[in-house]
């Protein structure tokens, strides 16, 4: 079995939990994911099945849609509400849809973010969630992130006993972008501490909300025998790379594993990036730069070899 699964992570487990599953309903083992999801956070994650778990990081690499929500009056410790109380500030006036839609407007662009303590990125060798877990805090690399769109989708709702105030967004991103941290630098544009109080992911390595399917629903198909039906090509993993159709003469040199020549493929200029190599209507190889030999390229994957 090989392809890509869109499915529909359900809130309260991990994406890793969607993988173990998987592993027993498909009965096989070479299962990954890409793009890990929050437990609290519901939405598409790509799954790769066989040979396609070697296109996982060019899904990735495609940018990201969410929707969520911000709440301001209070932070915590994950960014997110599932975190103990950091701050508190209570919005003793609701701000107008102009103060809040000009804060989100500057978010736009290439920002730079500062990693939440709550998350996988590594320092020294260690996740930072160990760290938060240890009650450490260490020194965390700032980061670039695109925002091509971050709007407000709803009237804002001001909490007159709580004194809180929130609205749901939308927001198109590239990949490594935290939208819990984004929820944060917000509120502080607004002058509030604030939080992320509920996300969900329409859209993640070119699939979408509606093609995705639940394990509940993975499980179905399984059992009448037409999972195929649902599997994507491994061809779909790679849509974001340069596409090169090859001859049947390049591909005798392409399956055992050349180096060559960019003009070999026809190009008119030599690639600054990785290109999807096609021979007969299927990917067959990924093939990048090789930086110890001018204008030659190098197999980097190979997904078919006969």
């Amino acid at each position: 079995m090989e392809g890509i699964l869109p499915l529909w992570k359900e809130r309260g487990m991990t994406s890793h939990d969607c993988v173990f599953k998987l592993r027993k309903i498909l009965k096989t083992k070479k299962i990954g994911h890409g793009g890990t999801l929050d437990p609290d956070v519901d939405g598409v994650l790509p799954i790769c099945i066989g040979k396609a778990t070697k296109v996982i990081e060019y899904m990735v690499d495609s940018g990201k849609i969410y929707e969520g929500e911000i709440t301001l009056g209070f932070s915590t410790t994950t960014e997110d509400r599932s975190g103990e109380i950091v701050e508190k500030k209570e919005v003793e006036t609701p701000l107008t849809n102009e103060q809040i839609d000009a804060a989100m407007n500057q978010m736009n662009g290439t920002i730079t973010q500062i990693p939440p303590m709550y998350s996988a990125v590594k320092v020294n060798g260690k996740r930072l969630y160990e760290y938060a877990r240890n009650g450490e805090t260490v020194e965390r690399p700032r980061r670039t992130a695109e925002i091509h769109s971050f709007v407000r989708t709803t009237e804002p709702t001001w909490d007159e006993e709580a004194k809180t105030q929130s609205w749901r967004f939308k927001v198109i991103c590239g990949k490594g972008t935290y939208v819990r941290t984004l929820s944060v630098d917000t509120g502080a544009l607004l002058g509030y501490p604030a939080h992320m109080s509920d996300l969900s992911r329409l859209a993640s390595g070119g699939l979408s909300k509606e093609q995705s399917l639940t394990l509940e629903q993975v499980a179905q198909v399984m059992e009448n025998h037409t999972i195929n039906d649902v599997l994507l090509p491994i061809e779909y993993g790679v849509s974001s790379l340069k596409r090169v159709d090859i001859t049947e003469e390049v591909w005798e040199k392409v399956k055992n594993g050349m180096r060559l020549s960019y003009e070999v493929f026809s190009l008119k200029k030599m690639p600054e990036e990785e290109i999807a190599l096609f021979y007969e209507g299927n990917v067959v190889s990924i093939y990048l730069p090789n930086p110890k030999e001018k204008n030659i390229l190098k197999p980097s994957k190979v997904l078919r070899n006969e």
